[in-house]
């Protein structure tokens, strides 16, 4: 399952080596984009999410799937699912903002849930940073923005 795009770009399942580039890449975007809508605690929160050693076994089992986009052999994007069709984590490196890659890996995610899976919705709690950017590719709120542990999230959902 892998996709080439008009840009000089790949999207595709990621592959065991990759974990770790990826996870610096979502670090440094949050950092970057999000992490001035947390607090200390939010901030620390979300690192102990990406850097937990039990995620990182779920992955390599093939309990929590994640793609990832590549330009120039680098990651520039990764989108991962958890409990089946939960959305994750979905990060596009800032120099690649507004190229269509954040929404092409989730159409992908979503085509995997819905064709493979015979899933009906992908939901997902979205940062501050990007109730717009899933608003606009057809998720709703189902409640107003919620915190946990310094992390402030708008739980949505998009029928498939």
């Amino acid at each position: 399952m892998e996709e080439k795009m008009g840009l000089p770009c790949e999207i595709r399942w990621a592959r065991e080596n990759e974990w770790s580039p990826a996870m610096k890449m979502i670090w440094r975007t949050f950092l970057r984009y999000d992490g001035k809508d947390y607090t200390s605690e939010g901030i620390r929160s979300f690192f102990d999410f990406i850097t937990d050693d039990n995620l990182h076994t779920a992955f390599l089992r093939g309990e929590y799937r994640m793609m990832v986009a590549l330009a120039d052999d680098r990651i520039v994007g990764a989108g991962s699912l958890r409990n089946i069709n939960h959305l994750s984590l979905l990060f596009v490196d800032g120099d690649y903002h507004r190229k269509g890659i954040g929404s092409r890996i989730l159409t992908r995610l979503c085509s995997y849930l819905d064709k493979e899976l015979g899933e009906r919705y992908i939901s997902l709690k979205a940062a501050p940073y990007a109730v717009d950017f899933y608003r606009k590719l057809g998720f709703r709120t189902l409640r107003p923005e919620e915190e946990y542990s310094g992390i402030r999230v708008t739980a949505m959902i998009k029928m498939l």
